[in-house]
């Protein structure tokens, strides 16, 4: 059947508002940035605002502690997992070096206190009393790590220990940062507030949270900080301003400075350059698609969820959509069956195909109507 093109100019230029896993790239005029590996997404849209070396592997220093947080969030919620529930720390674990949550040799300490002491105060010790608590030792931990992280879309990340600490094969891409940042926000969003308290006092000793856009950036709440000599200064930040969200993955800075004036620029720049555009609500049709033999000659297209994008203020002006599908489309026709898809070009971005879906059922029209339907073909050819 023929290729049918549906052309709506910018009032009506739509674009779905993409899953967690999803993630859409706008190009950006050339933004210079002094760390080794960046990522700016905009977390409502899956738009990717911002790329350097988002897929070249990296130590990832304490940010990988996001992912021994998520085990812990899934174990939660899964019901397996109390908060009051305690573990024992071990003395290797009260003998981690690095940063400290000042774990007790011998003491059980409650889930809660844990998740605290490896997200505001970036306790190795803490995530290695996790790790001993959830698995029969810290490498078996680091193994079910990477078999969750592969489950969730992490494709090229690798661990082999709780907290970060430097080996040549723990590693991981900003991009996949993005990703676990997106599923602890949207998995977990119970656990979540827990990146933006400011301070957590432990065995006397109070930290404060090294994340260096919290009080700084309006709408800063998350995530987490890392830093090594080989991997330098990195950071997982969000912010959320109205219903807005940035997320951004930076590492290999030289400072702490550096990377708290460099963090506050890029999502500053974000949020000025690009506006997320609401044009449709969840369940509104955009189009109609043509109907072969059924009970209905047009069916409407719907998306799978509100309808917005991500685009350069300046690109908004030129962007264009076009409904293209096979058709016209067979009856019977399944209300939400993929029949259609949205193409979307602008300026600056590269395009994009958004799936279209049945609004309502089509039946089948009955011997009648098929016979009627053959009549019309032979008389006037395919329904145009």
């Amino acid at each position: 059947m023929p290729r049918r093109e549906f052309l709506a100019r910018a009032a009506m230029a739509l674009v779905l508002l993409a899953a967690p896993a999803t993630i859409r790239e706008a190009r950006a005029d050339a933004f210079e940035t002094p760390a080794r590996h960046l990522l700016l997404i905009d977390d409502t849209t899956g738009t990717i605002l911002l790329e350097k070396e988002a897929d070249t592997l990296m130590p990832p220093s304490s940010m990988s502690k996001l992912m021994t947080a998520y085990m812990v969030f899934d174990r939660l919620a899964q019901g397996t997992l109390k908060p009051e529930d305690k573990f024992s720390v071990s003395e290797r674990a009260w003998r981690m070096g690095g940063s400290k949550m000042f774990v007790e040799l011998g003491s059980q300490i409650a889930i809660s206190d844990l998740l605290r002491g490896i997200i505001i105060q970036s306790g190795n010790d803490a995530c290695v009393v996790v790790a001993e608590g959830l698995a029969s030792s810290e490498e078996a931990f680091a193994e079910q790590m990477t078999a969750k992280a592969r489950e969730i879309g992490l494709t090229a990340s690798t661990f082999r220990n709780a907290t970060g600490w430097p080996d040549p094969q723990h590693l991981m891409t900003t991009r996949d940062l993005a990703t676990l940042a997106r599923h602890i926000i949207h998995d977990f969003p119970q656990y979540y507030p827990i990146y933006s308290e400011r301070s957590f006092t432990w065995h006397g000793i109070t930290q404060e949270n090294r994340n260096p856009t919290l009080g700084r950036v309006d709408g800063a709440d998350g995530l987490k900080t890392g830093h090594t000599e080989a991997a330098g200064y990195g950071l997982v930040a969000s912010v959320k301003r109205g219903d807005r969200r940035l997320i951004l993955v930076m590492n290999g800075l030289n400072s702490q400075a550096q990377r708290r004036s460099e963090s506050e620029r890029v999502l500053e720049w974000g949020y000025r350059e690009f506006e997320m555009y609401r044009l449709a609500s969840a369940g509104k049709p955009v189009g109609t698609a043509k109907v072969w033999l059924g009970t209905e000659d047009t069916v409407p297209l719907v998306a799978d969820g509100d309808l917005r994008v991500t685009l350069r203020r300046t690109s908004r002006p030129g962007m264009v959509a076009r409904i293209v599908y096979d058709g016209p489309v067979e009856a019977p026709i399944a209300k939400g069956q993929e029949i259609a898809k949205l193409e979307i070009t602008a300026p600056d971005m590269p395009p994009m195909a958004i799936p279209l879906h049945a609004a309502v059922e089509v039946p089948r029209t009955g011997p009648f109507g098929r016979v009627f339907a053959a009549i019309g073909y032979l008389l006037f050819g395919a329904a145009s």
